[in-house]
This record gives C-alpha cells, sequence and structure tokens, in this order.
C-alpha cells in the first residue's frame, strides 16, 4: 500500500498483453434495419473489441454500462460465471482501462455488481478512474421480497457503481416526475399561475433573523416549530404574502406553508442513490420481459428495461453515444434504441444470435414491451453487425518451434484486411484512395505493399509526396542496398510489427 493511497494487490496484477487492435469486418447479412444506422453490435473478446474501438471513439462515448460477470461461482444456460479472483481482477481492469480511454470527457460509466465483488471493484475502479471520480454507489432493488432458502440473508440489492471520467465535469440530468408526483400539485384557489404544491415554511437550521411571530386569517398566531426558524425573513414573509404566495388552508386555519409553482420548480427530480423497484423494476420483471421476447427461452440473467433507462435518463441525452461491453440479452442497446441514442454492444457469446439479434430486430421492427410505451416507441432505425477478425499474424505451423515461434500474415487476410489492419496498429486513418493506404494527419501517409520493394518502386512512391510530407512504407520484401529519402521510412512484416502488439490466435 502506498502512503495516502489505498491499492489493490493480486497475483498477475504486473502481467499485461500489448493488445492487437483487430479489424472489425461488417457481416451484412446479419444487419438489420437502416443501412445507414451507426449503431454497431460486435461478436467477439471484448477487450479485443475495445481495442478496435478506440481509434474512432476515444473519447465520443457518453455513457458506458455494464453488467459484468459477478463472480459468483454459479453456472448459467448462457455463460460460466467463477474465476478465481485474481483472474477475474485482472479481467476487469483490463477493460476498464480500455472503457477509460473511450469515455467522453464528460462521460460516466455505471457498473452493476453484487456484494461478492462489489468492494474489491470500487477500489479497482479508484485505480482506474481516480478516486476523485467516483460520484455514488446507487443500491438497486432487485427482489421485491425475501428468498426463504436464503442460508444467511436474503439479498435483496445489487450496486451500481457510478464515476465520471472527470467528476467537476459531469452533472446528471433530472428524472422527469412521476404521475405520482404530478398529483401533489393542485390549485385549490384557482391562482393564474396554475398548479401548485405547499412547501415548509420553515428551515432545519434556525436563523435569528427569521425568529418571528405570523398571524394567520384567523388571527392566530403561529411560532416556528421548536429548534427551528422560518425559511424566509420577515420582510421576505410579507412579499410573500402580498404575491398570494402565502397558504394557511382551504379555511384559512392552518399553519402558513409557501406555495411551490409547477412552472417555477426545476425541470425535474434530482436522481437519488436508492432506487426502489418502483423507480426501476426489479429481476422479477426483467424475466417476465425476457420470456416475452424469447418465447419461453429467457436469458438467464438480464436486466429490466426501466433500470437502463433510469441510466440513461440520467447520464445521457438524445444522439449520444452509449457502450456496453458485456451485452447479455442486450438490454443496453435495445434501450438505447428506444431513446434515441446512438449505442455500440459487444458481446462473445453465442446468446449474441440467438437473444440480442433477435430482440434487436423486434425493437427495430416496433415491440411494445420493456419501456416502449412510456417513450412512445414506434420502431425504426437500425444497426451494423460486425465480427471481430482473427489476429493479423499467426505462427506459421511447418517452420515455428516452442521456442522460436515464426509468424506470418494470416492466409485469411486479403489486401484491404491487411492494409486496415496495419493503419490501426500504426494509428493511421484508412483511406480507399491511391497509393497512399492511410493518413495520420494532413503530413504524414502509409503504403503497404507484398511485392518486392525496390529503389524504383520507392522513388515512384516518394514523387507523391511533398517536401513537408513524410511516408512510412511496410512491405513483407525488401531489395538490398535502398537508399530512402529522409522523409521515408520502410518497415518490415512481420519483423516490426511484432514489436507493436502481441498477436495472439484465437483459441
Amino acid at each position: 500500500m502506498k502512503k495516502g493511497k489505498l491499492e489493490l494487490t493480486w497475483v498477475g496484477k504486473d502481467e499485461r498483453v500489448r493488445l492487437e487492435p483487430r479489424v472489425l469486418a461488417e457481416d451484412a447479412a446479419k444487419s438489420y434495419g437502416d443501412p445507414k444506422a451507426e449503431n454497431m453490435l460486435i461478436f467477439g473478446d471484448n477487450l479485443l473489441a475495445l481495442k478496435a474501438l478506440e481509434q474512432d471513439f476515444a473519447g465520443r462515448i457518453k455513457c458506458i454500462a455494464i453488467d459484468p460477470p459477478y463472480n459468483t461461482g454459479n453456472a448459467f444456460a448462457q455463460y460460466d460465471d467463477g474465476l478465481e479472483h485474481s483472474l477475474w481482477l485482472s479481467l476487469m481492469r483490463d477493460r476498464l482501462e480500455q472503457l477509460k480511454k473511450l469515455l467522453d470527457p464528460e462521460g460516466t460509466i455505471w457498473v452493476c455488481i453484487d456484494d461478492d465483488e462489489s468492494h474489491y471493484l470500487k477500489i479497482l475502479c479508484d485505480e482506474v478512474f481516480g478516486r476523485q471520480n467516483f460520484v455514488a454507489n446507487i443500491v438497486w432493488q432487485k427482489k421485491y421480497g425475501p428468498a426463504n432458502d436464503a442460508k444467511w440473508l436474503s439479498d435483496s440489492h445489487d450496486h451500481i457503481l457510478l464515476f465520471a471520467r472527470d467528476k467537476e465535469k459531469w452533472r446528471p440530468n433530472l428524472i422527469p416526475r412521476s404521475e405520482e408526483q404530478l398529483q401533489d400539485y393542485k390549485n385549490p384557489d384557482n391562482d393564474p399561475r396554475g398548479i401548485w404544491r405547499a412547501s415548509d415554511l420553515s428551515a432545519k437550521t434556525p436563523s435569528p433573523s427569521c425568529m418571528y411571530p405570523i398571524t394567520g386569517p384567523n388571527g392566530k398566531i403561529y411560532q416556528p416549530p421548536p429548534t427551528r426558524s422560518w425559511v424566509v425573513s420577515k420582510e421576505r414573509f410579507d412579499e410573500l404574502l402580498r404575491d398570494n404566495r402565502i397558504w394557511f388552508g382551504v379555511k384559512g386555519t392552518g399553519r402558513p406553508m409557501v406555495k411551490k409553482f409547477l412552472t417555477e420548480v426545476k425541470g425535474g427530480i434530482t436522481v437519488e442513490t436508492w432506487w426502489p423497484r418502483e423507480f426501476a423494476d426489479d429481476n422479477k420483471i426483467a424475466k417476465y420481459e425476457s420470456k416475452d421476447l424469447f418465447d419461453g427461452d429467457s436469458f438467464a440473467t438480464p436486466k429490466p428495461e426501466k433500470l437502463l433507462h433510469r441510466i440513461l435518463q440520467t447520464a445521457t441525452n438524445d444522439g449520444d453515444w452509449v457502450l456496453d461491453s458485456f451485452a447479455g440479452s442486450g438490454t443496453t442497446g435495445a434501450v438505447a434504441q428506444k431513446m434515441g441514442r446512438k449505442w455500440i454492444m459487444c458481446e462473445m457469446g453465442e446468446h449474441c444470435h440467438t437473444h440480442i439479434i433477435p430482440r434487436l430486430k423486434a425493437v427495430i421492427d416496433g415491440e411494445q414491451g420493456g419501456i416502449s410505451p412510456s417513450v412512445n416507441w414506434k420502431g425504426g432505425g437500425g444497426f451494423k453487425y460486425y465480427r471481430l477478425a482473427e489476429s493479423l499474424l499467426v505462427q506459421d505451423a511447418d517452420l515455428s518451434t516452442k521456442d522460436r515461434p515464426v509468424y506470418i500474415i494470416n492466409p485469411r487476410y486479403n489486401a484491404v484486411m491487411l492494409i486496415r489492419a496495419i493503419c490501426k496498429i500504426e494509428n493511421f486513418r484508412y483511406r480507399n484512395d491511391g497509393r497512399m493506404h492511410g493518413i495520420s494527419s494532413e503530413s504524414r501517409f502509409l503504403h503497404i505493399t507484398t511485392q518486392l520493394l525496390t529503389q524504383k518502386y520507392i522513388d515512384s512512391l516518394a514523387e507523391d509526396i511533398g517536401p513537408n510530407q513524410s511516408l512510412l512504407i511496410y512491405a513483407t520484401r525488401c531489395a538490398r542496398g535502398l537508399h530512402l529519402p529522409p522523409n521515408v521510412e520502410v518497415k518490415k512484416i512481420p519483423r516490426d510489427l511484432l514489436a507493436k502488439c502481441d498477436f495472439q490466435e484465437e483459441k
């Protein structure tokens, strides 16, 4: 433990992989709806998917909402939820670090978890996002009643750890008032300013300037309650009285109250840290929603749509980007779609195809479950389905040994995939424009070739760039004795790529 700073330690904490930024390949047959839609469903390992997104989405995601494995030791139909504790910590640390890179400067991350790992996860998030950026631990009532078969106590809640990318820059949205809350506003005296509610005129902290008697319409004298004072001075009270903002009840015999007009109060309510089932639904509701969606073949551990609705209400506005890298049954994307947000989801389990895609198609077609009636959802939009490409470099089965692996370009890669992959690794923007395959600025370009790189080849490329521009060439083979202009650099495939990141084949 460092002085003044609490850090977790675990076996393997210092072991890190240099992630390969993989190519995302669209499978148009699985995409659905509006072909212009920007929403993305990515099938593949979520850590590699997050790295693949980094180039295009760093600093752009307004809200990350994830429901990672709780590490309870249980096995569910769609996934196993039991990792050795240190492995779970490494898994979460690596993903949280990548997620942080994607967060907007005014963005937030919301992480659902239960008591098994919540306290460790809080400290881990402190390390990644900074303890000063911790906003709140929201307590969500996931169960309505006790579990009578509980061995110890019946767990009735989950945690939602909320961190901001920069707490000083982020402010939550207000939540619209419910119909029940609006019922508190009435207009018994037909005030032309509209409906209002009576609010306490006394204050908890007494002020000497606000200690005075008030005479009611019936002549009764009212003093502040014991240990309290009025909330306004005598002069201000007289102004409110003349403006018909003081209420003594329908018969004029009640204690003085101040009128709060709906048109003058904040446009909603401040979000609290206790989310009862009436506010955000519970697991039972989530199960009903899942059964309705999947004809009884429900997802093992779904979250209710209303829970995600509350998160996105608080953290986003129309058109903002939302990301869920543990997509599960696709609740985050479904809710984001209905709320007019743009979304990205990552999932590596086969339920990506058995649950998420059918659900999203139903949403786009206008299904009326979950929050659909409350947000007046009529359908529309679309998404693109992407597969995470295989590793760019693979070991040559004929030449590699256990102690001396020999890498080659993945035979499954065509020329365009090769170019796009190297552009990502070198952080160039891919472009399909003549001989310059990538650009990192207005003055630096990238060219990639599997042909023999000769002096004539280099001189020809050099003619395409100006004196204040530079060129990086990646080649598999180079002729001897090449003379390079000062603004041209040559790198070899695969040697120089191996120095950039770790290339790991899928198991």
